[in-house]
């Protein structure tokens, strides 16, 4: 299904869930964001989550954060940018109304990307969560599959990877970037 013939459809009802790392900010490839002095906001990712919240009353982040299970980074630092991210967020006139982190090094655990455990635990703490009435946003396969697994439209931001060949069957849309999205989203007059 195309997003963009389902835009008048979108409404507060439905839930954002946003990926972390290559959606929100630039992701250090093959490496980790260890603190926040190394977090750096995408090109107009600031301005899109702004614009995304007047569209969605629900925004959470899921991310896969296996550099404290592995000892890189402490489960504090994560939270300090967790913390520091929803503050600029907020400061820029957006919302993400909660982060959730998955800090297992085991791809079984129940809450790591793809496994849809971040997925449940955002439904039980926002019972008003309807999957069928979600989106995913993401820049990796394991985001589009659990996006798929909870029933949810997808979108793929190729930061990361090289656009995929549409159709394709964990992917409903794809775009450079956040903000390119948003812009298909929301009315012009919100997204600069």
């Amino acid at each position: 299904m195309n997003l963009k013939h389902m835009k008048p459809e979108i409404d507060k009802s439905w839930t954002l869930f946003l990926d972390r790392d290559g959606v929100i900010n630039v992701e250090s490839v093959g490496s980790y964001i260890t603190n926040w002095s190394e977090f750096d906001f995408h090109d107009g990712a600031l301005e899109a989550i702004q614009s995304l919240s007047r569209l969605f009353s629900t925004i959470v982040v899921v991310s896969n954060q296996r550099g404290v299970g592995r000892g890189i980074m402490s489960m504090d630092a994560l939270h300090d940018i967790s913390n520091n991210m929803r503050n600029a967020v907020a400061e820029f006139g957006g919302h993400i109304d909660k982060v959730y982190n998955c800090t297992a090094i085991n791809d079984e655990d129940r809450n790591r990307k793809p496994n849809t455990g971040m997925g449940l635990q955002a439904q039980e703490d926002f019972p008003t969560i309807d999957f069928k009435k979600s989106i995913m946003v993401g820049n990796s396969m394991s985001d589009m599959e659990f996006g798929k697994k909870l029933s949810m439209q997808t979108i793929f931001l190729t930061t990361k990877h090289e656009p995929v060949s549409l159709p394709h069957d964990l992917i409903d849309e794809q775009y450079p970037s956040l903000l390119a999205w948003a812009r298909k989203m929301a009315p012009a007059e919100m997204v600069g």
